[in-house]
């Protein structure tokens, strides 16, 4: 099906059948990544009784208990509910279902190589996503399409789908960086790392806060608080998928929840 839109009087097409997935397919009971050594996503047939939901094991037809910590499991998408006292749930945040992104790969780099700030204070060994690397990156990008931003970490490969971050510091970014994001009016942020924060930041998630307006140390919105922005983390962009400006389909289950397990498709843009 080829789908024609109009962005800021530019007209544009795109064909559904040259859709990408960028999400990182969910294994049950097999290789996944993972962040803070949680459980690892599971899943059984569900049994009580004499019913049982495997069709291997007799049962009629199969139907299997779940188990799974979508922040720390796979791709999943959360809402400003992921740092407030009050839950507010992701599925009824997400009002954007077509959004105009721009995808970028950036070479993080060493902290003591920036003057770029976190809170807590740098350590020796942190990478990050500094403001010049995104400004280098971002100077020509359209202004239509940094509603979305999708970020390909270098170097880039396919220990991604599994990779044990316990193991290893990923890299995160600079209070300066999201800054930037945010006076670019990026509303939705999607990321090949657990988290945009670093793992182990005392607790601060710094710069989730910027990005909601959500002040250091509160957990409570204001009228500044930005309710409807979101954070996509655990992605995967193949390497073919090359750089530059794309219309995104952000697919969540209903989960009435600060986060859930999510689908982003990612569709090539044609400009007429």
């Amino acid at each position: 099906m080829i789908i024609k839109i109009t962005l800021e009087h530019q007209n544009f097409e795109f064909d559904t059948r040259l859709a990408t997935d960028i999400s990182i397919p969910l294994r049950f009971n097999d290789k996944q990544p993972n962040i803070y050594g949680v459980s690892r996503a599971s899943s059984k047939a569900y049994e009580a009784g004499e019913v049982i939901g495997d069709t291997r094991q007799g049962g009629s037809c199969n139907f299997d208990e779940l188990k799974l910590i979508p922040h720390c499991n796979g791709t999943h998408t959360e809402c400003i509910g992921h740092i407030t006292h009050e839950r507010i749930p992701v599925h009824k945040q997400l009002k954007d279902s077509l959004i105009p992104v721009t995808l970028l790969s950036v070479w993080p780099e060493d902290g003591s190589d920036t003057d770029d700030h976190y809170d807590p204070p740098l350590e020796n060994g942190d990478m990050l996503i500094s403001r010049k690397v995104l400004e280098a990156s971002l100077q020509n990008a359209p202004q239509v399409f940094l509603k979305g931003l999708i970020i390909r970490t270098l170097p880039n490969d396919d220990s991604k789908l599994s990779r044990d971050y316990t193991r290893q510091k990923p890299p995160f970014f600079s209070l300066e960086a999201m800054e930037l994001l945010c006076e670019l009016g990026v509303k939705h942020l999607l990321v090949d790392l657990p988290s945009v924060d670093r793992a182990q930041d005392e607790g601060k998630l710094s710069v989730h806060h910027l990005f909601w307006k959500v002040k250091p140390g509160s957990h409570e919105t204001d009228a500044q608080s930005l309710l409807y922005n979101t954070i996509t983390e655990m992605i995967y962009v193949p390497p073919k998928i090359t750089d530059g400006s794309y219309l995104l389909n952000l697919q969540i289950a209903p989960f009435v929840s600060d986060a859930s397990p999510s689908r982003p498709v990612l569709y090539p843009l044609i400009e007429n």
